[in-house]
């Protein structure tokens, strides 16, 4: 029986394109196998497997405008930027504003994976669905610290990163997990390569404290770029579908103008026809 898997590789605010694409899924009951979440892909493969349609769409483009869920306010009080315990604990948790429905995760028989990188020794972690726990959705919260942004995040005495420091493009983990096709959701366009920059400048501010994420930090456009062409040769033999829009519509990884993210969303939406139209294909 064929085992098809979904890879979210985030983008901060970007990710209301790959929400959109997921909210296709469940409108039209296409279910994987096996999800794997990056940074605020692991929000959004959560969601979906909760079944909450819309419930991403909500954090993008409602929530976000909070100053408690972003900001200088942040910052200043907490030393992160992005207040990761009001996103997925005083909004997500079973008595917040937007719960996450977890005994549906529960239900849900497809594996999860959420990316993350440990802060002091480099060393990319996959977390399982095990992991999760009622009200306590810290994984998602390790694999979304973006570094020079946030604080790394402790979980058990150990320190995480983003997840895209780790494994930015984590298809080769859905293969090692058994998927047979995985479909791969992209918030930047395909043929845009990532360029080093801003990663070169925040290394500099956890250098010291951390310098083998920095070493990650540096090298991480290289890293996406590699697993991004890989992912076309994949397509190239029908293993992968690559879902990615054709612009951003003015959203970049921290800007929250409702209009482009709500035409982010429609995008992916609209684009997530394909992933229907490919496994008619495949599995005709």
């Amino acid at each position: 029986m064929s085992k098809i898997g979904v890879v979210d590789v985030g983008g901060g605010l970007r990710g209301i394109y790959a929400a959109g694409v997921l909210d296709f899924c469940l409108d039209h009951h296409i279910m994987f196998d096996c999800c794997i979440g990056v940074s605020a892909g692991s929000a959004n493969v959560v969601s979906y497997l909760a079944g909450q349609r819309g419930r991403n769409y909500r954090f993008y483009s409602q929530y976000a405008k909070r100053k408690s869920y972003m900001g200088f306010y942040n910052l200043l009080r907490t030393g992160s930027y992005i207040n990761m315990d009001y996103i997925y604990g005083s909004l997500s948790n079973s008595d917040g504003e937007d719960p996450i429905d977890f005994p549906a995760i529960c239900r849900n028989h497809a594996q999860l994976f959420v990316v993350a990188e440990e802060a002091v020794t480099g060393r990319v972690k996959y977390f399982e669905k095990k992991d999760l726990h009622q009200d306590d959705y810290r994984i998602m919260m390790a694999s979304s610290s973006i570094p020079g942004v946030n604080r790394p995040y402790e979980i058990d005495g150990i320190l995480y990163y983003d997840g895209a420091l780790g494994d930015p493009v984590p298809i080769q983990k859905a293969f090692e997990e058994g998927c047979d096709r995985v479909v791969l959701l992209l918030t930047k366009p395909l043929d845009v390569l990532r360029k080093p920059g801003k990663d070169l400048l925040l290394a500099r501010r956890i250098r010291k404290k951390y310098p083998r994420s920095a070493e990650n930090l540096c090298a991480r456009a290289e890293k996406y770029n590699a697993l991004v062409e890989s992912a076309k040769e994949y397509a190239q033999k029908n293993k992968v579908l690559i879902i990615s829009p054709d612009n951003t519509e003015g959203v970049t990884t921290l800007s929250r103008n409702v209009a482009n993210l709500n035409r982010l969303y429609q995008k992916g939406y609209k684009d997530g026809a394909q992933i229907q139209n490919w496994l008619e294909r495949y599995l005709g």
